[in-house]
């Protein structure tokens, strides 16, 4: 058992912060005795601890506002859950405390966000970033989100979303922002640049249906890349990459304010 501990130790760090192992070898999480539980409920087991989700949010909180004291940056951060990374009701509460901003991803989101208002959660000013691929009943919840109200920006996957916002949404101003197609790597088992719309394709799509639409104000850029952030010359370049589009942008679309770190 022991030399079975010790390669746990030295191929995945274990155990973390979160875990460890009391007197009797039993499994503790945030030093909760996970056999008491297993006994009660059996297995398998999902366990959410609410206390390290504030803490987590708080420290990303923490990570910019370091940077933002350290190189004197003259812009504010804003943190947004993504509501996909957990739906249930006590998670979404836990993480409103602090005081944050949501993003969804799929029409599923949506009634989930009207919910959250009527109980007084969140308010119409509470931003609601719309990411995601848009099938037609995401695109008609977003629209009348829009139409009643909420502080709601859709982030245009592709060339052809916008059209449906122009048909459908009444309001007489519509933040929107565009998520651009980054290269993903090649050994990447998911390899794909069809989520967002090229850097070839931003410019004309500002130009073309944004722009020329008084109704229409492109308020961001997002940037994701699927494999996440790794610590490679890839990622930094293409994240360097795509702040030089944003600043080319910015030239020519005074209203593009923020970026959306995905």
């Amino acid at each position: 058992m022991k030399n079975y501990i010790d390669l746990i130790d030295q191929t995945i760090e274990f155990p973390t912060r979160e875990f460890n192992i009391n007197e009797d070898n039993e499994l503790l999480f945030n030093n909760v005795p996970l056999m008491e539980i297993i006994k009660q409920y059996g297995t398998p087991l999902k366990i959410s601890y609410l206390p390290k989700i504030s803490e987590h949010i708080e420290n990303a909180k923490l990570l910019f506002r370091n940077a933002i004291k350290k190189y004197n940056y003259k812009g504010n951060y804003t943190y947004c859950y993504c509501t996909k990374s957990s739906h249930f009701s006590f998670i979404l509460e836990e993480v409103l405390k602090q005081h944050v901003h949501l993003e969804t991803s799929s029409a599923f989101d949506i009634p989930i966000i009207r919910d959250m208002y009527n109980q007084g959660k969140i308010s119409k000013s509470t931003y609601i970033l719309c990411n995601g691929y848009k099938q037609p009943l995401y695109t008609q919840f977003i629209s009348e989100l829009i139409n009643d109200g909420f502080n709601c920006i859709p982030i245009l996957d592709n060339l052809k979303e916008i059209d449906f916002y122009e048909k459908s949404v009444t309001a007489d101003k519509v933040n929107l922002a565009i998520r651009i197609a980054t290269d993903e790597e090649p050994d990447f088992s998911f390899y794909t640049s069809r989520l967002g719309v090229r850097y070839s394709d931003v410019n004309t799509l500002y130009e073309d249906k944004i722009k020329p639409n008084p109704k229409f104000n492109l308020k961001m850029l997002h940037f994701f890349i699927n494999t996440g952030i790794k610590d490679s010359a890839y990622y930094w370049s293409e994240l360097s990459r795509f702040i030089y589009k944003y600043c080319e942008m910015k030239k020519i679309c005074p209203e593009l304010d923020s970026i959306d770190l995905g």
